[in-house]
């Protein structure tokens, strides 16, 4: 009967630390992978913003070392990431492929002009600066015209403002609910020795000596739950590394590992906490109240 009953207590032990540990890993994940969206908003944000180009049409009577110039300058400028200059050749020719025709056949002349397409640093993709940008380069004489696409880039910047603002109140949000789940779980797994806590506490073991079992216990269940989401987080990170190339998620390994590690720590912090919080609470306890 002993045994029986041994077997069952020791069950429902196992029982209650898988369900710790599988708690604090599915939210340390979700919390690792909000972090990870966090810290990669401004990297897809100015991936995206660097696509848009500022097209810079010259001249026919540009002179070919005015060009030449102009090509060297705009390569050498801090907001510029890639400069490609376009003959008028090589621009007809994609238009021709475009539509399918040759309509150069048609009019007798290539209407299109030479030009040089502009990728900015997302740093200067702001309206007020690419306008100034713009501005200076049409004062150029042989330049004829720059055109580049201004609603979007208004839209780009302020749907960027409003999704960092939404990351920013979820993260705070998650947190919270992370540290509120993590804590019920540990608050469950120390309720169900309450018993043993104050027996303990009746036969004159100080408090510390009380916690100290359970807070060790505690912190490696929560070393555990961080070593899973860890491994759950790099899963993801690979594929989507894999999947999404252009966005070299890997290549800041700093910012990677103080994230991993930040997880890791997060899972003994609030661990620890709880079942400090916890074992208290039912320390300062009457016999009586326990049963409540």
């Amino acid at each position: 009967m002993t045994t029986s009953f041994e077997r069952y207590q020791k069950r429902r032990l196992i029982s209650s630390y898988f369900s710790v540990v599988i708690s604090i890993s599915l939210v340390l994940f979700l919390l690792g992978m909000l972090g990870l969206l966090v810290l990669n908003t401004k990297k897809v944000a100015d991936h995206f913003k660097e696509q848009i180009a500022l097209t810079v049409y010259l001249k026919d009577n540009a002179k070919e070392v005015e060009v030449e110039q102009l090509k060297k300058s705009l390569a050498m400028a801090d907001y510029t990431k890639s400069a490609n200059y376009v003959s008028k050749e090589e621009a007809a020719k994609e238009h021709s492929e475009e539509i399918g025709e040759d309509f150069m056949d048609f009019l007798g002349y290539n209407p299109l002009q030479n030009s040089i397409d502009v990728y900015m640093n997302a740093d200067f993709v702001s309206s007020e600066q690419v306008e100034k940008i713009a501005s200076d380069l049409t004062a150029k004489k042989f330049v004829d015209e720059v055109v580049y696409d201004k609603p979007l880039i208004a839209l780009l910047n302020e749907n960027v403002k409003k999704i960092s603002l939404w990351i920013l109140i979820a993260s705070s949000l998650f947190t919270f609910i992370a540290v509120l789940l993590i804590n019920s779980s540990i608050r469950l797994s120390v309720y169900s020795k309450r018993f043993t806590i104050k027996t303990m506490q009746m036969v004159g073991a100080t408090k510390g000596f009380i916690r100290r079992p359970f807070i060790w216990q505690s912190m490696k269940l929560g070393m555990i739950g961080a070593a899973v989401a860890l491994i759950g987080m790099a899963a993801v990170l690979y594929y989507l590394n894999n999947s999404f190339t252009e966005l070299n998620l890997l290549s800041d390994v700093k910012m990677l590992t103080v994230l991993f590690v930040g997880v890791f720590v997060a899972g003994l912090i609030i661990a620890w906490l709880s079942t400090y919080f916890a074992t208290s609470r039912f320390l300062n306890l009457k016999t009586d109240e326990l049963y409540y």
